[in-house]
């Protein structure tokens, strides 16, 4: 009998071991405790993914991983980053012409002839170097399940470049919708009139 109970103890313990050890499936955004974010797609992704994870960490809504199998959800997308330069060139002009005369036919022949032009043509160049970032990601869970995505772009912030923008914004967008979906808005009776 004891051997019974032992064995029955140690399969319960084994089955609490083996849930711990794998995060239940998750299939709402605020069941979502632990993120790993994978690698991005795009030529300078690299960068932009150690930014997103910086600014997810920095929300404190959730446990940043390094290791897939832990999280609740991943972290997916594309991502890029480049300098480009933009040129301008403008020409602008003005032109003015006027002519007059005077002649009277006969024997002697006689005129007056007068003639004024007057022109004015003004060239501008500019080159700017431009910055600019974007970020598409989408947050999984393990069954592959979207439950979240942002689209977000940025030519750089006052205070800080393109891709740390871009960054930024998608911690901000995730941490607006994380609550939004943790505490939904209260929905109006619209059941008639109170009287």
């Amino acid at each position: 009998m004891n051997k019974a109970l032992m064995s029955m103890a140690m399969l319960s313990v084994s089955a609490m071991a083996q849930q711990s050890a794998t995060p239940a499936i998750v299939h709402a955004l605020p069941e979502v405790h632990r993120i790993y974010v994978a690698e991005l797609t795009g030529d300078q992704a690299a960068a932009l993914r150690d930014l997103i994870i910086s600014g997810l960490d920095s929300t404190k809504l959730f446990v940043i991983t390094d290791n897939p199998d832990r999280a609740d959800a991943i972290l997916k997308g594309a991502a890029d980053d480049h300098t480009f330069d933009q040129t301008l060139d403008i020409q602008e002009g003005i032109s003015t012409r006027e002519n007059g005369g005077k002649s009277t036919g006969g024997y002697k022949t006689g005129g007056t002839f007068a003639g004024l032009s007057v022109s004015d043509t003004q060239y501008h160049h500019s080159k700017d170097r431009k910055h600019e970032s974007y970020a598409a990601v989408r947050l999984v869970n393990r069954d592959g399940d979207v439950l979240w995505s942002t689209t977000q772009e940025s030519q750089g912030a006052k205070f800080r470049g393109a891709s740390a923008d871009v960054a930024a914004k998608v911690a901000h967008q995730l941490t607006l919708d994380f609550d939004r979906a943790r505490h939904p808005a209260a929905t109006p009776d619209t059941g008639g009139s109170g009287r």
